[in-house]
């Protein structure tokens, strides 16, 4: 029998939500809930593979949450919860560390970037992200994730795990009585409209909350005054619009904008140059401020009036746990029995 559609995903809380984080996840993650049954994760486990400061990390959990209420998602009909009130996905990461090859996770490009020069000092959470993030999709037996361009390896390393599990422990699985696929081969949903947006400082590296200078992104609690300063600011090249796509080829802050312009609209990049191609950028930006404002200011307005309330955003999230366990508890149970644990 075939298995239901579920979606999983999730944000870290290591930083403030910001525009790329809308246009590039959260925008789809609204739109799935439309076809899907989703479970959307504070991964606040996943934060902490670097060091977070414990009163922050606890306010962007906050933030996160309601940045995702504040979107559009709905926690009654899908389940918003962070992966740390749920203990299945710690418990799941070690039977799939056990699974797992260190040659597999030695190929993670992005625990090669972020660790950078100072490998050895990288914590074994950082090393070990990957597996957590599979225990995270297949704790529910997700069967879609949506994801960005930087997570594609990671998901592709959850098939692997799910289906050498599934190869490994083949004749137990069927002793027990469950299909073959006992975990699904996860597929990659592809993310929001625009699913890299860049920085308005530099159009060759992704928008970050981490960057060191805060005009370099938008923040989705950014006041319309901080907003409209921020894109008035934002490089550009002197050069006016193209008229044609080709011309944004070696154009990055202007390909970055246009895209932007093109994500909140839902104008296809080329309906955007055929209204603002030949003319200058102070025009074009005037229309850009307007509509990041008219589209991000609602959000941020509601995320502030949420935030305020921590107790029910608190309330929120201790549910959608509950009720993210009912699921997760039965399958873990389930997979440590066909690991031959005693007592599942």
């Amino acid at each position: 029998m075939a298995r239901a559609t579920r979606v999983f995903s999730g944000i870290q809380p290591s930083g403030d939500l910001h525009l790329g984080n809308y246009l590039g996840a959260i925008v789809r993650f609204v739109a799935l809930q439309e076809t899907s049954d989703c479970l959307y994760c504070v991964v606040d486990l996943h934060a902490i593979t670097t060091w977070q400061e414990p009163a922050l990390l606890t306010r962007r959990t906050r933030e996160v949450t309601a940045g995702f209420l504040a979107s559009g998602i709905d926690p009654v009909r899908h389940i918003v919860f962070n992966q740390s009130q749920v203990p299945e996905h710690a418990e799941l990461a070690w039977i799939f560390n056990c699974v797992a090859r260190m040659g597999w996770l030695n190929r993670m490009t992005q625990f090669k970037e972020k660790a950078g020069k100072h490998r050895e000092n990288a914590s074994v959470g950082l090393f070990a992200y990957p597996t957590l993030m599979a225990a995270d999709i297949l704790a529910y037996q997700a069967t879609h994730v949506p994801v960005g361009e930087d997570q594609k390896q990671h998901l592709e390393l959850s098939r692997d795990i799910a289906q050498k599990f599934n190869a490994d422990f083949a004749e137990s699985i069927a002793a027990c009585g469950f299909e073959p696929d006992f975990f699904p081969l996860p597929e990659p949903l592809i993310t929001g409209p625009v699913p890299r947006v860049m920085s308005l400082r530099d159009g060759t590296r992704k928008m970050s909350s981490s960057d060191t200078s805060d005009m370099s992104r938008i923040n989705l609690t950014d006041s319309a005054e901080t907003i409209s300063l921020k894109i008035r600011k934002a490089k550009t090249d002197p050069e006016p619009l193209p008229s044609e796509l080709e011309g944004l080829a070696s154009r990055p802050e202007a390909a970055n904008l246009i895209g932007i312009y093109g994500g909140l609209s839902g104008l296809a990049r080329e309906a955007v140059l055929g209204e603002f191609g030949g003319g200058q950028f102070s025009r074009f930006k005037n229309a850009l401020a307007d509509l990041v404002v008219a589209r991000i200011g609602p959000i941020g307005a509601e995320m502030r009036r949420l935030i305020a309330d921590p107790a029910e955003i608190d309330r929120i999230l201790a549910d959608g746990a509950a009720r993210a366990h009912a699921i997760a508890r039965p399958i873990l149970a389930d997979t440590k029995r066909v690991a031959g644990f005693v007592g599942s």
